[in-house]
């Protein structure tokens, strides 16, 4: 099988494990929406105060909360995805056979987490989106363009979310548990990302700070391509930028800690 090939596999393996568990998929929209209605109600609120807050209109904050709620399983805002196996299988020793593996490990990671992303843009993205769409005015794009604009941006996040999960996974090399780590980035993503609130709402230093940090390539940077507010090849350039570096950095302590690898009990 041919390297192409090999990844292709693996990343439709991905999709079919998550394609799997329809009751948690089921349970989780329903869990996507309601939080997206509590957001929607919070932010009619706040926009009724401020009608132009962070630069956007109150259509265009109903619509980044949906579409950001269509987003949060595909770039793995929380977490819970490839990083928990793989920082279990090195606390274990396992890693020491997925080394032998004839495939990259980042890139067999990359490849499984892509699938996983796909499954979750489908199974859990598209409707809450819809259900947002029935209830609220949205300012969602008619022209195909913008649609594809946001399909790139939004596999770019997922990039750059593996990229920042993949570090986080490697941490247990070192910390021989990474769930400490798993948990601060998790908040961090939660915090940075635009998940709770807009980037773009945050004020002075602290704002243009978030801005810059790979976090907002995950949620903020795909909606305001889809809301129009951002340019889509500066935006590319950004999210790219954080991707590459981010992948580098993984390859580099890749390199490092396999060469020591640890193997906690027994």
């Amino acid at each position: 099988m041919g390297t192409g090939r090999l990844y292709a596999a693996v990343a439709a393996g991905g999709f079919r494990r998550y394609a799997t568990y329809r009751t948690a998929t089921a349970a989780g929209v329903f869990t996507n929406t309601v939080f997206g209605l509590v957001l929607a109600y919070t932010y009619l609120a706040l926009w009724d105060e401020r009608p132009h807050l962070g630069g956007y209109d109150q259509a265009q904050a109903l619509t980044f909360v949906w579409v950001s709620q269509g987003l949060l399983m595909t770039v793995a805002v929380f977490g819970g995805g490839f990083e928990d196996e793989l920082a279990e299988r090195i606390r274990t020793g396992d890693i020491a056979i997925d080394l032998y593996r004839p495939a990259d490990l980042q890139l067999w990671w990359l490849a499984s987490d892509l699938g996983r992303a796909l499954f979750h843009l489908l199974g859990r993205g598209v409707l809450p989106l819809v259900f947002g769409a029935l209830v609220f005015p949205l300012a969602l794009p008619a022209r195909p363009l913008a649609w594809a604009a946001f399909v790139v941006a939004a596999a770019l996040a997922v990039v750059v979310s593996f990229a920042i999960r993949f570090l986080v996974a490697l941490s247990a090399f070192w910390l021989l548990d990474g769930a400490g780590a798993s948990q601060l980035a998790g908040l961090t993503a939660v915090f940075c990302s635009g998940m709770m609130l807009p980037l773009n709402v945050f004020p002075g230093a602290l704002g243009e700070a978030v801005r810059v940090l790979p976090w907002s390539a995950l949620l903020q940077a795909p909606v305001d391509v889809l809301l129009g507010t951002a340019a889509p090849l500066p935006t590319y350039a950004f999210q790219a930028a954080w991707a590459v570096a981010l992948l580098a950095l993984g390859r580099l302590l890749q390199s490092v800690a396999t060469r020591r690898v640890v193997v906690q009990g027994g």
